[in-house]
């Protein structure tokens, strides 16, 4: 061995602040090292040939990126505090506060928009029927039955029209039988017309309004809703009303055509007595009306019902048949 590697090295103290390696153990300084028990020294190595800075670098532990005070994360599933976090707190954690782009938000308007006109299309669809809902099962029977007997007597009409092409495509005489329907349809068009006397089945209905408080446009209500339920021929205290017929209020009574006509008012109507009595009962229609102003009103059945007030034929001024 050469004089340099013989030459014993100094010991570090703590006052030795040259040499930047770390102290050794007391042992190792007090010879009870594991080196000094073979009574050899260590070798000189690699890592004594390399400079203080590789040295000093090689033994410090790998740099950490610093972080801000205050920034510090706290490890995944837990809060703040290090505390575990169970799985409806993690849940409630991804979730809130929600994380919205613009997509979702137009999709969102647009679900609200649409549900807003359903809404509105309900509320609409729903007023229409909202006159019947307070009625009672009586009352919406007898609307029904009132309905089912118009479409019954429409049928009815449609096929009597057919027979009577029926007859007319089939008959030897068509000529004749030609004449016969047009007599025939004359006498009805007259009792629409008031020229001509009717009978038939139908209703009494009697008024009386002892304190005066019917008014002409109720009348003209009873007289409407009796025409809509199929009524073929009306009188009103022996004047006959027709298509032309106006009425209006005469002091505490009421004037038809112009003829002044008191209580108790008596209309005479011919026409299927199931369909016109249901008609002037139902709900909030002409009988309650009357009865709101403390009128009395009576309707009776007859199977037989004259009307024989008349109307005088008017030539129209201005009309004309366009037949040849």
């Amino acid at each position: 061995m050469s004089n340099e590697d013989a030459t014993p090295r100094p010991e570090q103290g703590a006052g030795n602040e040259g040499d930047p390696r770390p102290e050794q153990d007391p042992g190792r300084e007090q010879g009870t090292g594991p080196e000094q028990e073979s009574g050899q020294e260590r070798e000189p190595g690699p890592e004594h040939e390399e400079g203080p800075g590789h040295r000093l670098r090689r033994e410090l532990p790998q740099e950490v990126p610093a972080t801000a005070p205050g920034t510090a994360r706290a490890p995944k599933g837990t809060d703040g505090s290090g505390a575990e976090l169970t799985g409806r707190q993690r849940l409630v954690k991804e979730l809130w506060p929600p994380r919205v782009t613009r997509a979702q938000l137009i999709v969102a308007l647009l679900l609200f928009g649409l549900g807003f006109g359903l809404a509105v299309q309900v509320a609409s669809n729903s007023d229409g029927s909202s006159a019947l809902r307070g009625a009672r099962q009586e009352d919406l029977v007898r609307i029904l039955d009132e309905l089912d007997n118009r479409t019954q007597r429409l049928q009815d009409e449609k096929q009597g029209l057919q027979d009577q092409r029926a007859e007319l495509e089939n008959s030897s005489d068509r000529a004749e039988e030609a004449r016969k329907q047009t007599a025939e349809k004359e006498k009805q068009l007259g009792i629409l017309a008031g020229t001509v006397a009717a009978q038939g089945p139908g209703i009494t209905v009697t008024i009386e309004d002892r304190k005066g408080t019917v008014q002409a446009d109720m009348l003209l209500d009873a007289i409407q809703e009796l025409r809509a339920a199929g009524a073929e021929a009306i009188e009103v205290n022996g004047v006959r009303v027709v298509a032309s017929t106006y009425l209006s209020d005469s002091g505490k009574s009421v004037s038809v055509d112009g003829n002044k006509i008191t209580q108790p008012y008596r209309f005479k109507v011919i026409g299927k007595p199931q369909d016109l009595e249901p008609a002037l009962n139902i709900p909030g229609g002409v009988v309650q009306t009357l009865e709101k102003e403390q009128a009395t009103v009576t309707v009776e059945r007859s199977t037989k019902i004259v009307v024989n007030a008349l109307r005088a034929a008017k030539q129209p001024d201005y009309a004309r048949s366009s037949s040849p």
